[in-house]
């Protein structure tokens, strides 16, 4: 009986379902794979291509080399064969497979042979194997062939058997990731045969060859290592049937391993060598480079670099964080990764000086302190060691000579303004001056010119100062001792100094990092579109990294468009967008300082989001970003990307919800429209069937035509507010902009609302003093017509309506008032909105007026505001800035 626990985790089922969806979307890779050039690998690839061709696959050979191999020939005959593209290199022609044309035929399946070439310069990508999974992500099966030499974790094993360096590698995951590897295997004594018969390189290349890469010996080791590597992939590939399938057995489980990162070559040996035993042992693969306060120089930058990229090739977690002591921040992380195994190489053996300056052998430490952490110690190489004792033992002595300089005229510009007072101090006073200035100078420079200065301080105490003067002799024991504690404490005082100066500069660096990026999230998180995610982006750019960028972002279908919401270089054509669209499509970075379309001057780098692309960032840079800028680079893209995806899926939403708010809004409308008409209408309509009906008296008639006159002006109101709404909107209103009379003003708001105002007492203020003000008056009567009908209609009668004028400040002041109800507290925000009424059950209009109202003002740049009068009523202001004229007033 099955209990709850032996249920499948539904979060993985669902993890396993997408990853399956995922892959089914992509070609499926085989490769045949051998142990070295000879064995028939592109023979058999062809012989299992001609039996899928006989079956009526779709199948076309993309490149491969027949090396004029009569068998090799006579396969290809059957076949489509793509032609190659002609790449011009220096009065040579070079053939390169077409990628895409193959990409435009798209066959079902299709034969490139040796995955491991390096193309031609001006190639789209740097290495074949980049081809290859650019056909993978449009969904073409690929049949390849490679040798074991090639693998990039293997490449420091094969150069240690063979004596030979193999420059064409590719990364380990290509080889784990493909979908089925067919191993391709004869003895050794077969492969020296056809070597011998010309069948693998002609006669000349073929002596040579059997005398260095294709001895017994190396062919039987790489025999091997082929054998065993397949092994364990079969071994893997149950495991991970039988995971997915939920099929009970023994698994290994929380295994992580950490390897150690530095700037030395040798140390992508222990990155190789951490890789190949993390695939043995099933275990994930972290790398971790710990700066310290070590100033490494541009070479030693640019190998970190590589060592960090490699890490990443092999699919490992790459770390970067920074510590004074190595040992403990190493600790530290492993601990907190749920680290089982650190790798590290052996730091060498240690000199009686070296060990003064360390605090124990690292390896040692590392030993003592890991716990329960298990160890591998491996020979990295005579660099790695020399780097160990550099990173761990040694002082740093990197300074330029001219620091040593500066450290020596300080010292020596003490001695002589301390000569003249020396006879009145005392030469143990002169030692404490020294000493200050030793400290001093250990706040602007590095160790090495701190203990060249304490060495001269000391001995320029001793010649100048200390009886017998102008001689390195000292006589009695009291100063030898004296001399000897100066120098001592002169170097542990500025040493110590010296690496709290470090340490805060490094701490200051991590600062202004994490900084800027919380300076970016909150700028970003206060953008309201998408505009100003862009210019915050660009300026932080500029700011941080020194470079320009340019923003392509999707068009809402996926696609990547050109129109875009800042300039473009004046350089930037066809080519560098078509880049931007390969980037766009396959979600890998191009350009320079890259292994794809690397002639071009920019570096087009993804954004990706979570669920979305949102586009491509382009910038132009000087160098290549290395070490822990490129961590900070693409920590910044994250933070951008994110904030766009954001943005873009509430654009989406909003235009989802568009269509039930227009409809709500059209339905409102017509409801209000069709509620204000209906009273004028039927009062007109009533009017003239009663004039129509029976003769009346000139009385009745002329009340009947003051009824008509009524509901027209009404329903003239009523249009002229429609009319009105729509240049409000869209801001292209038109002022015209004059001197104007309040006092005018206000008559003419009076006069063109004289029959609603027959049951009220209007009461204008108005300073004597009141400027002529340069507004619309057109605009500004039709507020306040709004504001005054709108009394009218609220207000009970025989209250006051006011209206009320003065100037402050540069600001014309308008303010109308009344006695009526007031507006409810929870309506405030919402008076100005258009179509909004407080009761829409009972109040007529259309509610428009406040909206028409704040129209006109703020084309004025003027605002206008609300509040409840204290006894009852509300006061509406406006506020208008505007010049003035004391002429004829």
């Amino acid at each position: 009986m099955k209990t709850d626990d032996d249920c499948p985790d539904p979060d993985n089922l669902l993890t396993s379902i997408n990853q399956e969806e995922e892959t089914g979307k992509q070609g499926k890779l085989k490769i045949f794979f051998g142990m070295s050039s000879g064995v028939g690998k592109t023979y058999s690839m062809l012989k299992t291509a001609c039996m899928d061709l006989a079956k009526g696959v779709d199948v076309v050979v993309g490149y491969v080399e027949s090396h004029d191999r009569s068998e090799t020939k006579a396969l290809l005959k059957g076949f489509e064969i793509i032609p190659r593209r002609k790449i011009d290199q220096e009065k040579i022609t070079l053939e390169e497979m077409d990628l895409d044309a193959i990409i435009l035929r798209h066959p079902y399946l299709v034969l490139v042979d040796e995955l491991a070439h390096t193309n031609a310069g001006g190639s789209r990508h740097a290495k074949r194997y980049q081809d290859v999974l650019e056909l993978l992500d449009n969904g073409i099966n690929v049949y390849t062939t490679l040798n074991i030499q090639h693998l990039e974790s293997r490449n420091d094993t094969i150069a240690q058997i063979t004596g030979v360096t193999v420059r064409d590698t590719i990364p380990d995951e290509i080889f784990e990731r493909a979908d089925d590897v067919e191993l391709i295997d004869v003895t050794p004594n077969v492969l020296l045969d056809r070597l011998a018969e010309g069948k693998v390189y002609a006669p000349p290349q073929s002596e040579e060859a059997e005398q260095s890469f294709f001895r017994k010996g190396n062919i039987t080791a790489l025999r091997e290592m082929s054998l065993r590597l397949v092994a364990d992939r079969v071994d893997k590939q149950l495991k991970s049937y039988m995971q997915q399938k939920h099929i009970e057995g023994p698994w290994k489980s929380g295994l992580h391993l950490l390897v150690l990162v530095g700037p030395s070559t040798s140390s992508a040996k222990l990155i190789r060598w951490a890789k190949n035993l993390s695939y043995t042992m099933g275990a994930d693969l972290v790398a971790l480079h710990v700066e310290n306060t070590q100033v490494l120089n541009e070479s030693q930058q640019e190998q970190l670099a590589k060592n960090i990229d490699l890490a990443r090739k092999f699919g490992a977690e790459v770390i970067i964080t920074s510590g004074d002591d190595l040992v403990s921040t190493t600790l530290d992380v492993a601990r907190r990764e749920n680290i089982s195994h650190i790798i590290i190489g052996k730091s060498g053996k240690q000199s009686f000086f070296s060990s003064l300056f360390s605090r124990d052998n690292f390896v040692n430490r590392l030993l003592k302190e890991s716990g329960e952490i298990d160890i591998y110690v491996i020979e990295p190489g005579f660099e790695a060691k020399q780097y160990k004792r550099k990173l761990v033992s040694y002082p740093d002595f990197s300074s330029s000579y001219k620091h040593y300089v500066y450290a020596i005229l300080a010292v020596l510009m003490t001695v002589l303004l301390c000569l003249p007072i020396s006879d009145k101090t005392g030469y143990q006073s002169i030692s404490f001056i020294l000493l200050f200035t030793v400290l001093i100078l250990s706040m602007f420079f590095r160790l090495g010119p701190i203990m060249l200065a304490s060495a001269v301080s000391a001995l320029a105490w001793d010649f100048f100062f200390i009886s017998p003067q102008y001689t390195l002799k000292i006589t009695e024991p009291e100063d030898l001792l004296a001399f000897c504690m100066f120098f001592v404490v002169a170097l542990v005082t500025g040493t110590l100094t010296s690496k709290a100066r470090k340490q805060e500069r490094l701490t200051r660096k991590r600062e202004e990092k994490t900084n800027a990026l919380f300076h970016l999230t909150n700028q970003l998180a206060g953008a309201e579109n998408t505009k100003k995610i862009i210019e915050i982006a660009k300026e932080d750019i500029s700011k941080y990294f020194n470079v320009e960028s340019y923003f392509l972002l999707q068009d809402g279908n996926g696609k990547l468009t050109k129109k875009q919401l800042m300039p473009k270089p004046g350089d930037f054509g066809d080519s560098e967008y078509s880049i931007a669209q390969w980037v766009f499509k396959n979600l890998k970075k191009a350009g320079k300082f890259t292994d794809t379309f690397s002639l071009s001057e920019y570096t087009f780098y993804p954004l990706k989001g979570l669920n979305t692309k949102p586009g491509v960032v382009v910038i132009k840079p000087n160098k290549k970003f290395n070490g822990e800028t490129r961590l900070f680079w693409d920590t910044f893209l994250v933070q951008i990307s994110n904030t766009l995806e954001h943005h873009y899926f509430a654009q989406q939403a909003r235009k989802a919800n568009l269509p039930d708010e227009s409809g709500k809004l059209y339905k409102t409308f017509f409801n209000s429209i069709s509620t204000e008409l209906k009273v004028p209408v039927g009062t007109i309509k009533r009017a003239l069937d009663t004039l129509l009906s029976d003769s009346h008296s000139e009385i009745v008639r002329n009340g009947l035509y003051t009824e008509i006159l009524a509901a027209s002006g009404r329903i003239k109101c009523l249009v002229e507010n429609l009319q009105n709404v729509s240049p409000l909107e869209t801001g292209k209103i038109s002022l015209h902009i004059d001197w104007c009379d309040i006092n005018d003003l206000f008559a003419r708001v009076k006069n063109n609302l004289l029959n609603e105002l027959k049951p009220y007492h209007l009461d204008i203020v108005v300073p004597q003093t009141m400027p002529l003000v340069k507004v619309d008056s057109g605009l500004i009567q039709l507020a306040l017509y709004n504001l005054v009908y709108n009394s009218c209609k609220y207000s009970g009668s025989g209250t006051t309506i006011r209206l009320k004028a003065f100037y402050n400040d540069s600001y014309l002041i308008l303010q109308e008032m009344d006695r009526g109800p007031g507006f409810p507290s929870d309506n405030l925000p919402l008076l100005f909105n258009k179509f909004y009424k407080v009761d829409a059950q009972t109040t007529e209009g259309l509610g428009l007026g406040l909206f028409i109202t704040k129209g006109c003002v703020e084309a004025h740049k003027g605002t206008i505001s609300m509040e409840n009068r204290q006894n009852g009523g509300a006061r509406f202001t406006i506020k208008i800035p505007t010049e003035i004229s004391y002429i004829n007033t």
